[in-house]
Formats: structure tokens, sequence, C-alpha cells
């Protein structure tokens, strides 16, 4: 490939919908390569920059803004890496939060053993509403209201 077309390649690269940020990284790494085979010299910052360029505002605009006011000088492997990094915690928080939020669900599940303490039934704190029928309506007496 000629000079002219990596270049635009380059200046016009963006994440596409649907491939990880592992893939877009790749992609860009052999770019960036190529670009080096044809004596395209690229400054380190300008390739953070590139990097940066390329993700979508919706969903990283907080992260680049942060980058962005936290480092006076930062190159392409700070960027990249602070990027994998990103992602990784993403995952982790989103894979986390879904076990929390099933672990809770098992934790808040109705002990059926009797060990000494009595019937473990309704309460029995506000007697009107032991002779309520399940999914009946405190207030207006209504079944599945």
């Amino acid at each position: 490939m000629t000079r002219l077309h990596l270049k635009r390649r380059l200046y016009r690269f963006q994440l596409k919908r649907g491939l990880s940020i592992d893939d877009h990284m790749n992609n860009y790494t052999k770019l960036l390569a190529d670009l080096v085979n044809v004596d395209v010299a690229i400054k380190e910052e300008d390739k953070a920059v590139i990097l940066m360029n390329f993700l979508p505002d919706e969903e990283y605009e907080t992260f680049v803004l942060t980058l962005i006011k936290s480092k006076q000088i930062f190159n392409y492997s700070d960027m990249s890496a602070t990027l994998v990094n990103y992602e990784v915690g993403k995952k982790d928080k989103q894979s986390s939060s879904k076990s929390i939020s099933a672990e809770g669900l098992t934790v808040r599940g109705r002990s059926f053993s009797k060990k000494g303490k009595g019937d473990r039934g309704r309460s029995n704190s506000r007697p009107g509403f032991r002779y309520l029928k399940k999914n009946q309506c405190v207030f207006y007496k209504e079944l599945g209201h």
C-alpha cells in the first residue's frame, strides 16, 4: 500500500461496533507498523491522540477527558495500556454486579427450618394482615392489585 493510502486509513480509523477493544488495538498497531515500514514517522503523542479519537464519545467521553486533564505529556504505550486496563475493569464491574445481584436474591430467600422458634409463616406483628390471601392488596383487599 502507498504512504498516502496508509495515512488516510490512519486518520479515518474508527472503532467498529461489535469488535472488542483488543481487536481494535491489534488493527491499530498493525496499521502503525505498516506506516513504519513505508518510512512514515508519527510522534508518540499523535498516536495517542488518534487512538483517543477512534473511541465513541457516548461510551468513552469521561475516560478521554480524564486522561487529557490528568496528563501533561502522554504517549501511545501509556494510552493503550490505560485503555486496556479500563476495559478490563469495566468487564469485571459488569460481571461482579451480576453476581452480586444473584447473591442478593439467594440471600433474601426465606428459611423454612424450624429450630425451636415455632411457626415461621407470616408475621404476627399486625393481626389484620394475617387474614390476607396470597397476592391480596393490603389497602383495597383486591387480588393481584
